[in-house]
């Protein structure tokens, strides 16, 4: 079990929890069971005060789309775009949607969109650019609340949700990851992604079942 401080310090992330990331949009960036985490953000976020959300927003224009050049994963030396990627999360297409039986955007206390210029693809949602500089207002947000610990699920959990935890944790939040919330491209990288975030401090829960409120 892990215990939980009261409600009013705690913040629940619902991190890029989109259609394009399951298998529902196939020849985008599906992400195997990816269609199954909404009852469990869901039901994450009846622990915390405020619910956040965050979104990819990309352009078919978009400098770091994959093509029979440049393969998926290749990698890219520029300032904000580290490797090459499928088309995904295109802004109007059912790939941006969120899952369905989350909240609309509106229904957030704070939400992100990011990857819209398109010669940047940050993986964080607490920051626009790949070097941590450029705010998305996250940080401002949960610091002004008095937020002491946030709760993380989305996907993928080896990219933007381990990016968003690194980012939280390094700005003094405690974190925790709700794996029964998340889903992953690939186990080697999953398991990376773990064992540094673990080193960094950030709790791992197999569902919300193991949070228990302070009373």
């Amino acid at each position: 079990m892990f215990t939980l401080p009261a409600k009013h310090f705690i913040a629940s992330f619902d991190v890029d929890a989109q259609r394009t990331f399951t298998p529902i949009c196939p020849n985008e960036l599906p992400v195997s069971g990816g269609d199954e985490i909404a009852p469990e953000l869901n039901a994450q976020a009846a622990f915390a005060s405020l619910r956040l959300g965050s979104k990819d927003a990309h352009s078919l224009a978009a400098h770091w789309l994959a093509d029979a050049a440049n393969p998926a994963l290749s990698a890219m030396q520029a300032e904000n775009m580290d490797r090459r990627w499928p088309a995904h999360a295109i802004v109007g297409t059912e790939g941006f949607e969120l899952l369905q039986d989350l909240p609309h955007p509106t229904r957030y206390d704070f939400f992100v969109w990011k990857g819209v210029e398109p010669d940047m693809h940050p993986y964080g949602a607490c920051f626009h650019d790949l070097h941590d500089r450029l705010s998305t207002g996250v940080i401002e947000f949960l610091r002004l609340r008095e937020i002491q610990l946030v709760i993380v699920g989305g996907l993928a959990l080896d990219y933007c949700v381990a990016k968003t935890a690194s980012q939280l944790r390094q700005a003094g939040f405690e974190v925790v990851i709700n794996l029964a919330a998340c889903r992953g491209i690939a186990d080697d990288s999953c398991a990376s992604a773990q064992a540094t975030l673990r080193a960094a401090g950030v709790h791992f829960i197999d569902s919300h079942r193991q949070l228990q409120p302070n009373r």
